[in-house]
C-alpha cells in the first residue's frame, strides 16, 4: 500500500515555472515506478511523464518533452516533477501515481495522489 500526496501547485504567468513534489508513505517506495498525469476540465486524464524505481529511465508526453523533468528521490520517498516554460495548455490538475509497472496508460496505475493544481495564466 502506497499514499501519495501532492503539493507545489499554484498560479502562474506563461513561460514561468512550477516545481510539484509527490511524498509517498510506506517503505517500499523504492519498488514503484512513478509517474505524473493531469487532467483538464472536460479533457481525459492524460500521461505526463514516468520514472522507473532508480530514477534511470525516464519517459514524457511529446506535449511536455524539453520543459517538463521528472526526478525522484528514494531517500526521502519523494518525486518531482519540474515544470518550466509552462503554457496556457498547460493548466490542469495535476495527479502523482505509482505503480509497480511503468505504463503511459493511467487507468494501469494502481496507486493514485489527491492532485494539485496548475493553473497558467495569459
Amino acid at each position: 500500500q502506497v499514499q501519495l500526496v501532492e503539493s507545489g501547485g499554484g498560479l502562474v504567468p506563461a513561460g514561468g515555472s512550477l516545481r510539484l513534489s509527490c511524498a509517498a508513505s510506506g517503505r517500499t517506495f523504492r519498488s514503484y515506478a512513478m509517474g505524473w498525469f493531469r487532467q483538464a476540465p472536460g479533457k481525459e486524464r492524460e500521461f505526463v511523464a514516468t520514472i522507473n524505481w532508480s530514477g534511470g529511465a525516464t519517459s514524457y508526453a511529446d506535449s511536455v518533452k524539453g520543459r517538463f523533468t521528472i526526478s525522484r528521490d528514494n531517500a526521502k520517498n519523494t518525486v518531482y516533477l519540474q515544470m518550466n516554460s509552462l503554457k496556457l495548455e498547460d493548466t490542469a490538475v495535476y495527479y502523482c501515481a505509482a505503480d509497480p509497472s511503468r505504463t503511459t496508460v493511467w487507468s494501469t496505475w494502481d496507486y493514485w495522489g489527491q492532485g494539485t493544481q496548475g493553473t497558467v495564466s495569459s
